[in-house]
């Protein structure tokens, strides 16, 4: 867990944020609406603090799962996580810290955790939304358009991640 575990929670918000701009009427939802054939009288019927409690809750076990992808030093305390749940010995110890601070600091920025949401919303994110749509025959611009948010929502949440957070993991 990070020290500043916070920050998780604080990044959870990034899709309501960004969900909020992106799905307004002065960006796509119009679009979005037209391509589902919403009207403003049907979604002013939904339920919006359970909707935007369950979502709150859904981003943050997408922020849970993100953490361990972008920060790459999380693989080597994994790894070296004594079996059986057994302490951790001294030259077990040792061993960490050294590996911590020769790497500890590699590909901990912005842009790297940002590479990774790209590459996340491009090869999982937006397959999922592909498969599901086809089927319900939703056409490419419902794709695009959900799609393009979660593009947007994965760099940030995974920049933001990579470049904030700060670990621990083992005492010396």
């Amino acid at each position: 867990m990070p020290t500043n575990f916070y920050m998780l929670f604080v990044t959870a918000l990034i899709p309501m944020f960004v969900g909020a701009i992106y799905y307004s009427d002065a960006l796509l939802g119009k679009s979005w609406k037209a391509t589902n054939g919403f009207t403003d009288e049907f979604l002013a019927k939904g339920n919006m603090p359970l909707i935007l409690g369950v979502s709150y809750i859904f981003s943050l076990f997408i922020t849970l799962n993100l953490y361990g992808m972008v920060i790459h030093q999380m693989h080597i305390f994994q790894v070296m996580l004594p079996p059986g749940g057994a302490e951790w010995s001294a030259e077990l110890k040792t061993q960490y810290h050294s590996l911590m601070s020769q790497f500890g600091e590699n590909y901990r920025s912005f842009g790297h955790g940002a590479f990774h949401g790209v590459i996340l919303a491009l090869l999982f994110v937006m397959p999922l939304i592909g498969i599901n749509s086809l089927f319900e025959r939703r056409g490419w611009k419902y794709i695009l358009i959900h799609g393009g948010y979660w593009l947007i929502t994965l760099v940030l949440m995974g920049g933001v991640l990579c470049s904030t957070l700060e670990f621990d993991l083992v005492p010396k």
